[in-house]
């Protein structure tokens, strides 16, 4: 039987502070909540909602801070995951978010300027090429390869001058960053490698992203982007996770046709788009038969910017993760019994008898 991780933000943010430009903003990675994921196991349910709050004053050229060009940055994203396990080895999700706000607020809170809306829907299919389990540790090996449909606004744009006797309005493209998507339909490949030690309720795993960006219709190719990051988790009294990570992740260059004038329609700086980053990311969980509920904070230890762009700086997920199995809620079997066992190490584990856990080989534990 078959695991899942989630550890919200890895590459979340849904990329939408992965600048790329100083007034312009960019996609990074479209997965937030969940990004690093294994497979459900045969018949399993996930439904994760997460929220992440973002914000930032600061701005960078190379890896060196420089003055503000705005107060600052912030958003609110609402992300959810709904995830199958239509066999043993295959996965499939489907995902999205809905931005409450982003908000570029202006020098002394002069031209500030704000969005909301949806942003990307993503179908994502994993598939595990390897996994096994003994008494003393368990390995799996999954690949996903999935697609990224815009669904947002990427071209909207806000009122930057009235003129006074005409009542004239004069409109302006809002910047990247603002907008609630890029518009282009990507590519995304994914690789997930996991080792756990149940008896130590010890755990390692490593993950890598790769996301080919595709051309919007404004003639606009954000910059690929790319992320390694490496786990370590402990699980204290049962149901308590600690989580340690380090991300690496860079984005490359935009790229656009030639023949626009991409700074004065569409507020972007060329040549500054672009970046690499190194972050580390504490976070804490708490799981109860099958739901997890977590926080993490996720903190840049190191940043280059290609040319002079908003930088991270604070941002926080907090979120939830409930799994279940449709034939244990009667849609299979109406006569299930309610299980009277759990495994302490994956609460979703459960039994009407003694026996041992599919996922770590522990002996379950008769629920008081």
């Amino acid at each position: 039987m078959r695991l899942i991780i989630s550890i919200t933000f890895f590459y979340f943010l849904s990329g939408e502070i992965n600048s790329q430009g100083c007034c312009s903003g960019g996609s990074g990675s479209p997965i937030a909540g969940g990004s690093s994921q294994g497979v459900l196991q045969d018949r399993q349910f996930e439904i994760a909602p997460s929220l992440q709050h973002v914000n930032t004053n600061k701005f960078r050229v190379g890896d060196r801070d420089t003055a503000t060009l705005f107060d600052s940055f912030k958003s609110n994203y609402l992300y959810l995951r709904l995830a199958y396990g239509l066999s043993k080895d295959f996965t499939m999700s489907v995902e999205s978010g809905y931005f409450l706000n982003k908000t570029q607020i202006g020098l002394n809170y002069i031209d500030t300027i704000s969005s909301s809306g949806i942003g990307d829907l993503i179908l994502f299919p994993r598939y595990d090429i390897l996994n096994r389990t003994t008494e003393s540790k368990r390995t799996e090996i999954t690949v996903g390869l999935g697609y990224k449909f815009p669904l947002g606004k990427y071209n909207d744009s806000t009122v930057v001058y009235t003129n006074p006797q005409s009542g004239q309005k004069f409109y302006t493209t809002l910047p990247p960053i603002i907008q609630p998507t890029n518009g282009s339909n990507d590519l995304i490949f994914y690789g997930f490698f996991y080792r756990g030690y149940p008896l130590k309720k010890f755990q390692v795993f490593a993950n890598m992203l790769y996301v080919n960006k595709g051309w919007n219709p404004l003639g606009q190719k954000f910059g690929d982007y790319g992320s390694i990051g490496l786990f370590a988790g402990k699980t204290l009294a049962k149901k308590i996770g600690l989580m340690l990570s380090l991300k690496g992740e860079w984005i490359d260059q935009m790229d656009w046709d030639k023949n626009i004038d991409m700074l004065a329609l569409y507020n972007i700086d060329v040549s500054a788009t672009g970046s690499r980053k190194l972050f580390f990311s504490p976070q804490v969980s708490y799981s109860y038969q099958g739901l997890m509920v977590y926080a993490l904070s996720e903190i840049p230890l190191y940043q280059y910017m290609n040319n002079l762009q908003v930088a991270s700086q604070f941002q926080i997920t907090v979120g939830a993760s409930f799994r279940f199995y449709t034939y244990k809620t009667g849609l299979f079997n109406g006569n299930q019994v309610s299980p009277t066992y759990v495994c302490p190490m994956h609460p979703e584990e459960t039994s009407t008898g003694r026996s041992k856990c599919k996922k770590c080989g522990m002996y379950l534990e008769k629920i008081k």
